[in-house]
């Protein structure tokens, strides 16, 4: 049988190939495709967490081994996890928090990693949220962080490095589900520390957010149809943007850009837009989250909530369950990374 989703698209190829056919009488069409997802969903409130740090054996072409921060999931008791991460300076630490929450299935996926590329320590991490199945946001964690360090620019040319890693890793997906009859689809949200610069890149509804001087700042903007200069890149390209529930490329996918959805790549791109940032003492927090946060979690309050627990494992959860409580229904994940810019003494160096 044919998912909701599937038999949406199919509509807006034959409504898009003729283009005789009424607006109206095609958006009338979705929403009572819409009305007939009514499903209800009951939610494990047993949470478990399993940690893992995993060292790859292989190691990057211009350094050493790649550190992998990668819980094993636990669907079968509330898909829960968290864990979190130290530097080894102590200068930088961080917290996951991952939940299935009311959808009958995990789509979204993150990774955290840190290596030594040309002698810069570099840390990395991603949040990928999928659609239409968890395929695409599976070959993300999987391939994208790789591909970047392996990039011959990077990190000597950070931006273009990350621009073009996107875009191939992107081709690199599409062309692995050729022979398939799927369409899956996801979002990127990624923040890359070289040394003291901070590079976040984002494709799709994710969101990665920073607190500086207590002071929350957006540091990437949601890839949305109805966003001025994105519905005039897609009009541009010869598709259309439209009002089904919310708004949609053709009715159909409610971002405009996006890794995979090859049915509709001719207007949903993988190119990334890039923020950076120099680290410096009013440089606080980052967080990454997929939309099931920011649908019911505002920016400030997000860092609000972060700022109030000491250690960011625990922030990561408590944004993760704030965000259930507040009538989410959607996965909820996000990654709470901390500064810590006083420098540690050694032990010993203080007079007794």
């Amino acid at each position: 049988m044919l998912c909701n989703s599937c038999v949406r698209f199919v509509v807006f190829q034959a409504a898009y190939i003729d283009r005789h056919i009424e607006q109206r009488k095609f958006i009338k069409l979705i929403k009572s495709l819409n009305a007939t997802r009514s499903i209800s969903y009951s939610w494990n409130s047993v949470y478990t967490a399993r940690r893992t740090m995993m060292v790859d054996i292989g190691a990057t072409a211009k350094g050493g081994p790649v550190v992998d921060v990668s819980p094993e999931k636990d669907d079968n008791n509330g898909g829960f996890a968290s864990g979190g991460w130290k530097s080894e300076d102590g200068r930088l630490s961080c917290g996951y928090s991952s939940f299935r929450g009311k959808r009958a299935t995990m789509e979204d996926f993150y990774d955290i990693k840190t290596s030594k590329v040309d002698g810069q320590t570099v840390c990395l991490f991603g949040i990928f949220d999928g659609h239409g199945g968890s395929r695409a946001a599976e070959f993300l964690k999987k391939h994208l962080f790789e591909n970047l360090m392996k990039h011959p620019e990077f990190p000597t040319n950070a931006k273009l490095a990350i621009s073009e890693t996107y875009q191939q890793t992107d081709m690199d997906f599409l062309d692995s589900e050729k022979d398939t009859f799927r369409d899956d689809g996801s979002t990127a949200s990624t923040a890359v520390l070289v040394g003291n610069h901070l590079y976040v890149a984002n494709v799709g509804d994710s969101r990665t957010i920073i607190s500086k001087g207590g002071k929350a700042i957006a540091l990437s903007e949601d890839h949305k149809p109805n966003r001025t200069d994105e519905r005039k890149r897609i009009e541009s390209a010869g598709g259309v943007v439209m009002w089904a529930g919310t708004w949609r490329v053709g009715g159909v996918l409610a971002m405009s850009r996006a890794f995979g959805n090859r049915m509709l790549k001719q207007f949903v791109v993988a190119e990334p837009e890039i923020q950076d940032q120099e680290i410096d003492e009013e440089l606080e927090l980052l967080v990454l989250a997929s939309d099931g946060l920011w649908d019911v979690v505002p920016n400030e309050d997000a860092i609000s909530l972060a700022q109030a627990e000491e250690e960011p494992e625990a922030a990561a959860r408590k944004l993760t369950e704030t965000a259930f409580t507040r009538g989410s229904a959607d996965n909820i994940t996000c990654i709470v990374v901390k500064f810590h810019h006083k420098k540690v003494e050694p032990e010993g160096s203080q007079q007794g």
